[in-house]
Formats: structure tokens, sequence, C-alpha cells
């Protein structure tokens, strides 16, 4: 019989601390103040991966649609607090958001995903998790575990974070990721935005992990009908040669309904 290890977590509060909003792999979420959160380690000590996030971050500079960091301390990343919290759980809690409310968060996601493409920077795990709102319900890209590459395409810098399984464009390495593997997921997070659940919502990422990238392989990609349906497509089948373009794609939807919708008011 095999012996399996389990390993308790015990939460625990570094100085300033007034609570935890959240726990993603390997790292507590916890409100310092009203505008700034601290990303720590669940077990003390552990902060490699927060120091390439860090550094991640550093690359990136200040862009509206990038989390702000607010540097790395002895007890973990100090970031912007996004008050709205993650894209999940507020499409969640409010299915009725409106069409152009979640034409401007796929627009703002593939703005997010051009400005880190220009500066080389691959994310690796494009989802709604990672996708925060802030006050004003506008879009920030998070959770920086991914690559930074040279002009030539080498890692400079891998945080090993890889995309989940229906975010993930099935490829020979799965180690490897660029612009395109990005933009795959890109599609899949378009997709739950104007749909309001994952593709593929009658399997389970975990127990039918191999069925899901049988159906992506094959190209039996979601057909159902929403605004953003053709772009979505473009993604997953790597149509596109840029974050850009998807970012014009969409415009050119949200321009479409806002013509629409006047005409329909003039009449």
């Amino acid at each position: 019989m095999s012996h399996i290890e389990i390993i308790e977590l015990h939460r625990y509060y570094p100085d300033g601390i007034k609570r935890i909003i959240g726990r993603g792999g390997q790292s507590y979420i916890g409100v310092v103040n009203e505008s700034t959160v601290l990303k720590y380690p669940t077990i003390p000590g552990t902060t490699s991966n927060l120091q390439v996030e860090s550094q991640l971050l550093e690359i990136l500079g200040n862009h509206p649609r990038i989390i702000g960091s607010k540097g790395l301390t002895d007890d973990g990343l100090l970031l912007e607090y996004a008050v709205n919290g993650d894209l999940n759980s507020y499409i969640a809690a409010n299915p009725g958001t409106s069409l152009d409310q979640r034409l401007q968060w796929c627009r703002q996601a593939a703005e997010a995903v051009e400005y880190l493409h220009k500066k080389r920077v691959i994310h690796c795990d494009i989802n709604l998790r990672n996708l925060l709102l802030d006050k004003n319900l506008d879009l920030k890209l998070a959770d920086f575990q991914g690559m930074h590459k040279s002009c030539d395409g080498d890692v400079l810098l891998d945080g090993l974070s890889r995309e989940c399984t229906k975010s993930f464009l099935p490829r020979a390495h799965g180690d490897y990721a660029d612009v395109k593997t990005d933009l795959f997921a890109l599609g899949s997070a378009i997709y739950f935005i104007m749909m309001g659940h994952e593709v593929f919502p009658d399997l389970d990422s975990n127990e039918d992990e191999e069925e899901i990238e049988r159906r992506f392989r094959s190209s039996q990609f979601p057909i159902d009908p929403q605004g953003c349906s053709a772009i979505t497509n473009k993604c997953w089948t790597q149509e596109y040669g840029s974050s850009q373009e998807v970012v014009d794609d969409i415009t050119a939807v949200q321009k479409t309904m806002a013509s629409t919708l006047s005409i329909g008011q003039e009449g």
C-alpha cells in the first residue's frame, strides 16, 4: 500500500495583515489597507515564486490594465488592491451583467495581453481568476508567474506557471509557451466573459482532461452564438498574429453594437 503524505496548512498573518481575502496556488492574499494587499507564501519562507512575479511586474512597469506592484518585502509582494475581486466571482454573482460591460472587459483583457507581449512577457495562465476588477469595474491582469523572453525568443525568466486545461493550447512540449499559447487562453477567457461559463461546461477540468484536450486537438471548439464568437474561434485556431488584432476586432464589435443600438433608438 502506497504511503500518502498529507500536509495541513495553517493560516498565518504577517504583521499588518487585517484579513485574508484569497488563496491561490502557493500564496495567500491578505489586506493591508484599502489600496494595498500582500501576496505571501502559504508556507513561510518559500518566496521564490513571488520573487519571479516581482521581477516580471518590474519589467512591465505601470499600466492601467496590469495590477500594480508596490515592492517585495521580507513577508511577500505588496500589490494594488482590486476591491471588486476576480472576474470569475463577479460574473457568477452578477449573471445579468450587460453586454456592453462584457465587451469592455473582453477589450480590456486583450489590451492587457497586448501590453505584456510588447514587453516580451508571456503570462502563461490567462483565466478569469487572474482578471481582477478595481473600484470602477475596470479590468487588471494579475498573477504573473509566466515567462520573460529575449528578442531572439530565449527564456530569460520563468515562473513555471502554465494554463489550466480549458485554456491550454495542445502542443508537443507542454512547457513551451509563446504569444499564440497566450492568445488561445485569451480566447477561452473571452468565451467565459461573453457566455457566463467556461468552455465545455459538461466536462470537468481535472477528471475530463483527456477529453478536453482531444476536442481542442480535433478543433471541436464551442460554437455557441455570442458577440465575440468569431474572435474566440480565431484565438483557438491560431489565426491571430498579435493581441492588437484581437483588440481591433473587439473594438469593431463594440462599434457595431453601438451603431445597431443607435439605429434601434431612432426607429
